[in-house]
C-alpha cells in the first residue's frame, strides 16, 4: 500500500473527509512553499466557514471541547497541506513543527494537553511523517474569539 492510500484511509476510518482549505480571515495566505518546505498558516477551528466554538479554555470552553477544537484545526492543516502538494501525499515527508495557541484563562496550565488534539490527529494520519516538534502556549485571545489555533511547517519534495 502506498502513502497516500494508508493516508487516505486513515482519514477515511476516522470519518474525515478534507475540507477546502479555509479562506484566511485575513491579509495572508494559507501557506508559502519554498526550498522544500510548507509554512502553513494558523487554522483556526472552522468548519463550513464557521468556527465550531468560540470562548476561553478554563472559563466557557471546556478542555473537551477545545480538544475537538484542536482536531478540527488540525483537519484544516491536513486540506491546507494536501492542497500544497496538489493532493500528492508521497510529496509530503514530515511535518516538523506544529506550534499551538490557546486562548484560556491565566490560571489555565493544560495548553499543551489541548495541542495534543492537533498532535494525536497529525500523528495517527501521517503516520511516522506525522510526528513533529511543537510549543504549546496559554494566549489572551484569538482572531475571530476562537479557544484554539494551530500552525505548521512541514518538508515537502519538489513537484
Amino acid at each position: 500500500m502506498s502513502t497516500s492510500d494508508s493516508i487516505a484511509a486513515r482519514l477515511s476510518a476516522e470519518g474525515i473527509v478534507l475540507p477546502v482549505p479555509p479562506t484566511p480571515v485575513a491579509s495572508y495566505q494559507p501557506y508559502v512553499a519554498m526550498n522544500g518546505m510548507v509554512w502553513v498558516s494558523g487554522q483556526l477551528p472552522l468548519r463550513d466557514g464557521s468556527l465550531v466554538m468560540t470562548g476561553l479554555v478554563g472559563d466557557t470552553v471546556s478542555e473537551a471541547d477545545a480538544l475537538l477544537c484542536a482536531r478540527q484545526c488540525a483537519i484544516n492543516i491536513l486540506a491546507v497541506l494536501s492542497a500544497s502538494v496538489a493532493g500528492d501525499w508521497e510529496r509530503l515527508l514530515r511535518v516538523v513543527r506544529l506550534g499551538g495557541f490557546v486562548a484560556s484563562t491565566p490560571d489555565f496550565v493544560g495548553q499543551p494537553k489541548i495541542i495534543n488534539g492537533a498532535s494525536d490527529l497529525i500523528g495517527h494520519v501521517l503516520g511516522d511523517r506525522g510526528t513533529h516538534a511543537r510549543a504549546a502556549v496559554g494566549v489572551a485571545s484569538l482572531p475571530l474569539g476562537a479557544p484554539v489555533e494551530v500552525e505548521a511547517l512541514a518538508l515537502i519534495t519538489a513537484s
